[in-house]
């Protein structure tokens, strides 16, 4: 198991399900829900570090955020979905705001993203993996992109005929309406998987 930095918090995945890894000891509450395997962390000490985006100044308003959720079914086969979508280097392929992706490490990314037209550099952080069946990462905010934030999680569940079920859930404060980005993503993924 990944030690976690931070005064007890890799205790904080001790208990977790054996087919867990712990990308980072945040979790996205608003991308997840009570039925997702994120119970067994309920009301445990996650040591939630300073926030990553600073206070607002005064009179400022933080950016609007706009969420949306879509699913897809995939003809493949549940491990080999899910290995292709932690193909990070292959999300230019499928998500067409994201023009280049470059591993930092094992859990970070950098990435340049393109919405309405302006071009924005920032890090995406993994924040929970678990083989299989779910993935969520998040923007972190930066000099470079300070008021734009985004987050998302996809999940995949396998089906009897092999196919397999995913649905993914963007939270972005980029603009433009997620809805049709999440279809978009979707519906490119499906074509990506399937064309092999």
């Amino acid at each position: 198991m990944k030690t976690i930095s931070g005064a007890g918090c890799a205790s904080s995945f001790e208990h977790a399900h054996p087919g867990t890894t712990p990308c980072s000891y945040l979790t996205c509450r608003s991308l997840i829900s009570q039925t997702d395997g994120a119970a067994r962390f309920r009301n445990m000490n996650t040591c939630v570090p300073t926030p990553n985006k600073q206070m607002p100044k005064k009179g400022s308003r933080p950016p609007a955020m706009n969420a949306a959720e879509g699913s897809i079914v995939v003809n493949a086969p549940v491990a080999d979905v899910y290995e292709r979508w932690l193909a990070f280097e292959d999300y230019p392929k499928f998500i067409t705001a994201i023009k280049r992706v470059r591993k930092l490490d094992a859990n970070h990314f950098s990435a340049s993203l393109a919405f309405n037209g302006k071009q924005y550099e920032t890090t995406l952080e993994m924040m929970l993996c678990v083989p299989e069946r779910r993935l969520a990462w998040r923007t972190l905010a930066d000099h470079r992109a300070p008021d734009h934030l985004a987050a998302g999680v996809v999940s995949f569940v396998s089906r009897p005929d092999q196919s397999t079920s995913i649905t993914l859930k963007l939270t972005s404060s980029f603009g433009g309406a997620v809805s049709n980005r999440v279809d978009k993503y979707l519906h490119n993924f499906k074509r990506l998987v399937e064309a092999r």
